[in-house]
């Protein structure tokens, strides 16, 4: 069977996307940087699930995972484009086509995007529409699996405390997968750039809330200046490139009434809510 390779497979969403592929009875191979037991730091597959070692910083590493390999799922996570001509040439060479995550947020008629992270994803689709590996992109709104990193706050006490943005139509990195999912299995997909959102436009002060009542108790969220917001990710470890660029992100997104039925026009089901996704993921608050 041709398989699938999966590009970020231990992340939120790309497990979402082994998952999916699982289901639908493709072969995923997923690819991490290393494997082992998780208390040496190692990162693991789902059991039953093949996976494999790469890194994309190193493109010949990926030779032996792109073997058989047909369609390939990629998020990039580096803020540079350095090594990614390499690895589409590798995929290029192996695979018939990759499903690229992008941002909703990004504008291709523009001559700059707003912030460095946008920029990065307008660089990265233009890359790969060149390449000659049959391309689809998903430029997806605000991942809602990025309210994990409130976790420990929320278990610590009742105020989120963090850089305000603007709302948007938050999506359920389920929704992404499942959309994924058909774009690397299904034919018809090829050089289409899809606009996913979640249902409704949510504010950080209506997430906290949905997650509150998700968890039977009330929570707020208390914005904090960005010079207080880059101390504290800083102190949590995040690389000083990394915070700059989501507190560039943060400051220079514009508030979006934009809501797309992409998910169910190319699935059949709704794209899930938010409160929904904070009610499945309540363990992760307490």
């Amino acid at each position: 069977m041709d398989k699938t390779l999966v590009i970020g497979s231990t992340g939120n969403l790309g497990r979402e996307v082994v998952d999916g592929l699982v289901a639908a009875g493709a072969a995923p191979r997923a690819l991490s940087r290393r494997q082992g037991v998780p208390d040496e730091g190692a990162e693991r597959v789902p059991g039953g699930v093949e996976g494999v070692v790469g890194d994309l910083r190193d493109p010949a590493m990926l030779e032996a995972a792109l073997t058989g390999v047909r369609s390939v799922f990629l998020v990039w996570p580096f803020l540079t484009t350095e090594h990614a001509p390499a690895v589409l040439d590798a995929i290029g060479r192996h695979a018939r086509r990759v499903v690229y995550v992008s941002s909703s947020g990004v504008d291709r008629t523009a001559g700059r995007q707003t912030d460095p992270i946008r920029q990065l994803h307008a660089d990265m689709e233009e890359l790969i529409e060149k390449s000659e590996v049959e391309w689809t992109v998903l430029r997806a709104d605000t991942f809602a699996s990025n309210a994990r990193g409130w976790a420990a706050q929320i278990r610590a006490g009742d105020v989120v405390r963090g850089p305000d943005s603007a709302a948007t139509a938050v999506i359920d990195e389920r929704d992404i997968a499942a959309v994924a999912v058909r774009a690397l299995t299904e034919d018809g997909h090829g050089g289409a750039t899809y606009v996913l959102t979640g249902p409704h436009v949510l504010s950080r002060t209506e997430q906290v809330r949905a997650i509150g009542d998700a968890v039977g108790r009330p929570l707020r969220f208390e914005a904090v200046p960005p010079d207080v917001a880059r101390e504290r990710m800083l102190a949590d470890g995040r690389p000083p490139a990394l915070v700059d660029a989501l507190l560039a992100g943060a400051e220079a997104r514009q508030a979006s009434e934009l809501i797309t039925t992409t998910v169910e026009d190319i699935t059949g089901a709704p794209a899930r809510t938010f409160a929904r996704w904070a009610a499945d993921r309540v363990d992760v608050f307490r």
